[in-house]
């Protein structure tokens, strides 16, 4: 059996679970099986933290940089047809609809504004179901419909092989299996391996720690996400002890965990629980007096979680967390999205876009490279925007804080960024950047490289 080195089974439950929540979007979704709990497992990283959050679910939040522009006119170049791959209606609860939603809806506005390098796009999309078989028979239908780039929206058996040998292109937002992560193809973020790297950074540079606590379910998703952790730890030269609860627990059970994480007497506590746990957490936390800073997911830092635990999250750190502003690049994410989602445009924010932040996030980076390119006098093709985003210094992920380093780390080669913002709770029901970050470590983002396993 293969496990997900990526998005993250939490991030994944997490955004089930938000579905069935949601009528907004009036769709129904099972919960994962077991099955699935097994073939989709890793880290705790949010779609939050991609878009701003995960990524990496990397901030990728829409907040800064000069991107989408209403003011651009419709594009007068040839129009490019570029194929997207994405997890759909998969059995076990692999149904990630909002990925290709959000990122047709991205295209249908750069299509009136600009288009990619001042060309129209066409996108053929092609839905896999989580089998190495429908990824494969994609790759063919991309091939056979011409297409000048691939774009992966969620895909756990790309076929490289086919994409090489036609000469197309393979650019995504997350890095899934591990072969990703050396594959002839191109990663706008580095999934779990460097979020979690980063947390373990955080611990190492900022809190000056020399050994941590590990508060986790134990399910295939989260010991995934948990040994990435451990195995940057024991790179940082961290020691660590990890205590392993239930999917659910009753406030004594966290409190049973939250004990035993500290019964050593831990530098820093990380917790990879979401949703409901990061309540159970927080509260057990606070309920025995524990002053231990706790370093979690951004999935924690949803506005859902601090209206319930309010003060509680006092001395919670939260991984991948951008500062939100608003600008007039997130005024077009929310005019765009929000009809998507089914909400108001005061309700979409980085937190609430889910996977589906990946879709939108993907297209808009690549947008700001296109026009880089024409700008420099390059003609954009599939192949030429895939070189540029490969070779090219001074880019950003969309949002203007994350660099683009694809290549920069020998073991990751198609992994292009590794930085990540961090925020913790400011009190009063907000979070916000950690305000000493910089002053401690050189940096206001957190570096993974040092410590990627």
């Amino acid at each position: 059996m293969q496990f997900i080195d990526g998005v993250a089974l939490d991030r994944v439950v997490s955004e089930l679970r938000r579905r069935r929540k949601k009528k907004s979007h009036e769709r129904k979704t099972q919960s994962p099986s077991a099955a699935t709990r097994a073939v989709v497992s890793a880290g705790a990283s949010s779609t939050a933290r991609a878009c701003g959050a995960m990524p990496g679910t990397d901030s990728m939040a829409p907040a800064e940089g000069g991107l989408a522009s209403d003011a651009l006119p419709a594009p007068s170049g040839d129009e490019i047809v570029i194929g997207l791959v994405n997890t759909e209606g998969g059995a076990g609860g692999l149904d990630f609809p909002d990925i290709r939603r959000f990122l047709e809806a991205a295209v249908s506005y750069t299509n009136e504004h600009g288009g990619l390098g001042n060309r129209p796009v066409k996108i053929e999309s092609c839905v896999v179901k989580g089998d190495p078989e429908t990824s494969q028979a994609c790759a063919q239908e991309l091939v056979g419909k011409g297409v000048e780039l691939v774009l992966i929206g969620l895909d756990l058996f790309i076929d490289y092989k086919t994409y090489e040998a036609a000469g197309i292109p393979v650019i995504g937002v997350l890095p899934i299996l591990p072969p990703d992560y050396t594959a002839k193809a191109l990663f706008l973020t580095g999934g779990n391996a460097t979020s979690q790297a980063a947390s373990a950074a955080l611990a190492k540079d900022y809190f000056k720690a020399s050994s941590v606590g590990i508060i986790h379910a134990d399910n295939a998703g989260a010991n995934s996400t948990a040994a990435s952790l451990e195995a940057a730890l024991d790179k940082a030269g961290i020691t660590w002890k990890a205590v392993k609860g239930g999917d659910n627990e009753t406030d004594a059970g966290f409190q049973g965990l939250m004990r035993q994480a500290v019964e050593d007497d831990p530098d820093v506590l990380v917790s990879l629980y979401s949703d409901a746990g990061c309540i159970g957490t927080m509260r057990a936390r606070e309920s025995l007096s524990i002053t231990t800073p706790v370093i979690t997911t951004n999935i924690c830092a949803d506005k859902d979680v601090i209206d319930v635990v309010g003060d509680d999250a006092t001395g919670w750190y939260f991984a991948g967390l951008a500062e939100e502003k608003d600008t007039p690049e997130r005024a077009v994410l929310k005019r765009t999205l929000a009809p998507v989602m089914g909400i108001p445009e005061e309700e979409v924010t980085a937190a609430s876009l889910g996977l589906g932040g990946l879709g939108y996030v993907l297209w808009m980076s690549l947008i700001d490279y296109g026009r880089q390119m024409v700008a420099e006098g390059t003609e954009l093709t599939g192949e030429s925007l895939y070189s540029f985003l490969g070779s090219t210094d001074g880019l950003y992920l969309f949002g203007g804080v994350t660099p683009i380093a694809c290549g920069s780390n020998s073991s990751y080669p198609a992994v292009c960024s590794f930085v990540f913002p961090f925020a913790t709770y400011l009190g009063d029901g907000k979070v916000g950047p950690i305000e000493d970050l910089e002053a401690v470590t050189g940096s206001n983002l957190v570096d993974s490289s040092p410590y990627l396993p």
